[in-house]
């Protein structure tokens, strides 16, 4: 692999020139690294020093990369077009290190979006450097897709709080130093309430989940666990917007991972059918095999428009802006089609697409759980379909024609 494909590099209406450093920065040289790193701690460390990637994770003003987007850019919010940059690389040379990047990222937002500063000194540094990494602990056995219905339960007793429940499909689990807790304090999504927990706090026991592929993910368990209130990220009641405004941050950033993913599935798959011959030609030279990697290119430059575009809206609209319905549209679409991509790849292989260990197989167990975390797919659906709705209530209210109509 002489060069990794990044959206920045022929989409660059969308990017800027420190993007385009950062792209210069993500080759699979200097990436080389990650493959060599002995598990997933090693992997997780190594992302931190010394390639210094959790830097784009945090705030400028906390100590992390910049993130521009002119006077009215939140002051909070990272560079989502970096993390796209990041991820579309990681993607294609480490699915086991996207994960891990992603969590970390999810197990350190709350923190700089509602830690107090004696937290976030004490956590943000180390998460920077890779010695501490987080996870992020809203799934439970009766409440995914439906935060709203999580039972974990947080009662104040005395000037603390005592944590019980079980949360479960928690990445990182076997990896992390502190997590990132939601919990129940009253009735309905303002009942939800989110708290800061050492993994090795007393009344905390985690669990490691077998995986199809490689990845670090576990069950918590929390029975009688105390913390000072202290611990607390935020307001009482404020859990539920801090766990969706982190989720905001980085769902677009799935995609740029499928995407990652899927022009590695399309290399191989290009490499494959012009090696590949069969009565007497290459594969690439039969009409089919062009119509599949016709298909799967368009596709991958669909979605990384799509990915493109909301990341951009998203770093460029300000501290108020709302791009809900772009990214749910990103995630959707490049997931999907990664989904697809890679499965026609595997097809083009043949019998060797099947076999454990080649790379289109591997590949084909890593794209499965992009459809799935940070918001399904029929979740992602939901948001779009409210979106188109409102604003063209909002157009007719408006007395404008709804979007689509003549005018």
């Amino acid at each position: 692999m002489t060069r990794l494909a990044l959206s920045s590099a022929d989409l660059p209406v969308f990017f800027e020139e420190r993007h385009a450093a950062l792209a210069a920065r993500l080759t699979p040289e200097a990436l080389a690294p990650l493959a060599g790193a002995q598990g997933p701690a090693a992997v997780a460390r190594c992302m931190g020093e010394p390639l210094g990637l959790y830097a784009h994770l945090v705030p400028e003003a906390l100590g992390g990369a910049p993130a521009g987007g002119g006077p009215a850019a939140d002051p909070a919010a990272v560079d989502v077009r970096s993390l796209v940059l990041i991820r579309e690389a990681l993607g294609q040379v480490s699915p086991l290190a996207d994960a891990i990047f992603a969590v970390q990222g999810l197990g350190s937002y709350p923190i700089v979006l509602a830690g107090s500063d004696a937290q976030r000194r004490a956590i943000l540094p180390d998460v920077l450097s890779g010695r501490r990494i987080g996870a992020f602990a809203l799934t439970e056995p009766e409440a995914g897709s439906d935060v709203a219905s999580l039972r974990t339960e947080a009662r104040r007793e005395g000037d603390g709080w005592v944590l019980d429940g079980e949360k479960v499909l928690i990445s990182n689990v076997p990896l992390a130093h502190h997590l990132v807790v939601f919990a129940r304090t009253g009735e309905g999504r303002a009942g939800i309430t989110a708290f800061l927990v050492d993994s090795g706090a007393p009344g905390v026991a985690a669990e490691p989940l077998p995986m199809s592929v490689p990845h670090p993910i576990g069950r918590l368990r929390f029975d009688g666990c105390r913390v000072p209130d202290g611990a607390r990220l935020g307001e009482v009641g404020g859990g539920y917007k801090l766990a969706m405004r982190t989720l905001d941050a980085f769902r677009i950033s799935v995609g740029a991972a499928a995407n990652g993913m899927a022009a590695r599935a399309l290399r191989e798959a290009i490499a494959h059918v012009t090696r590949r011959r069969q009565f007497g030609a290459p594969l690439s030279e039969q009409q089919m095999v062009r119509a599949y990697l016709a298909e799967m290119a368009t596709e991958l430059d669909a979605a990384r428009l799509l990915v493109a575009r909301a990341a951009h809206k998203r770093d460029t609209g300000g501290a108020t802006a709302r791009v809900s319905t772009e990214a749910a549209m990103a995630k959707m679409f490049a997931t999907e089609a990664a989904q697809r991509i890679i499965d026609r790849a595997v097809q083009l292989h043949g019998g060797l697409g099947v076999v454990e260990g080649t790379e289109v197989e591997r590949l084909y167990r890593e794209i499965r759980p992009l459809r799935i975390y940070e918001g399904t797919t029929e979740i992602q659906k939901l948001i779009i379909a409210k979106g188109i709705l409102d604003r063209a209530a909002a157009e007719l209210a408006a007395g404008e024609p709804a979007r689509g109509e003549a005018r």
